[in-house]
């Protein structure tokens, strides 16, 4: 299992000491990271990674909402081969139409991707797994109107809060899911009370299991209430810890 850390995670230390933070994470033991909102600091963060022998398979970046050429000669200076959109608000996946809107868009960029050797995916919230269209949630309904290249990464412990399964989620969604997000906490959108992977309620190891064409695991906190290098180091020792052991059972 490849693992990686969604550095919005680290939003704060990153705005005062980019290198820095950066070389802790290396020293933490992620060996891979997934940028955000990443044109502004491509050149830096590049160097940074480049210095602390990290790769970005991923990134995210606003593609529906900023210069998409921008973003993606960015996202080749960063050895990012899969721009994610990240946030498409609420009231966008309240309706048929709406949401068939937003996946021309998204096929749209995928297109614009291509080009540059990149592909391109959506990473929900809560909202795409509240809102039913036709008997399936808006996440489902909209999987189905995207252009077979595009991908998804499912943040798995959105989808609980969202009053779904996400294994169940996870099941349905199938191929296209190859990137998930991995985070743990009570079931609420109170992103403070976040847990280090295994510590919550998300069912972690059922969650990475249900998710069959997986590429990379990536740790996240939206925020967290204690030190968050302490809390990253232990999302990602419980999960290497819990890969050995699976390891050592196939081989058994």
């Amino acid at each position: 299992m490849s693992y990686s850390l969604q550095l919005y995670t680290l939003r704060n230390a990153i705005q005062g000491d980019l290198p820095g933070t950066i070389r802790r994470v290396a020293e933490i033991g992620f060996t891979q990271v997934e940028p955000y909102n990443f044109v502004a600091t491509a050149k830096e963060l590049s160097a940074a990674l480049k210095d602390n022998g990290l790769a970005a398979p991923s990134g995210h970046a606003p593609l529906l909402s900023q210069d998409q050429d921008e973003i993606f000669a960015a996202a080749k200076e960063l050895g990012i081969s899969t721009v994610i959109e990240p946030y498409i608000t609420a009231e966008h996946w309240q309706d048929a139409q709406s949401i068939q809107t937003t996946a021309a868009k998204l096929n749209a960029a995928a297109r614009k991707g291509a080009e540059y050797g990149i592909r391109v995916g959506y990473h929900n919230h809560a909202w795409e797994l509240e809102s039913l269209i036709e008997g399936r949630t808006a996440l489902e309904y909209f999987e189905g109107l995207l252009d077979p290249e595009l991908v998804l990464e499912v943040d798995t412990f959105w989808v609980a809060v969202g009053g779904q399964d996400p294994v169940d989620i996870l099941t349905k969604l199938g191929d296209r899911v190859k990137f998930i997000h991995i985070k743990d906490g009570p079931l609420t959108t109170d992103t403070k009370a976040q847990q280090p992977a295994g510590q919550g309620k998300i069912p972690v190891w059922d969650v990475i299991r249900a998710a069959k064409s997986l590429e990379v695991g990536v740790v996240e906190f939206d925020d967290y209430s204690g030190d968050i290098f302490e809390g990253i180091t232990q999302s990602l020792n419980f999960l290497t810890s819990g890969s050995a052991k699976a390891t050592e059972r196939a081989q058994a």
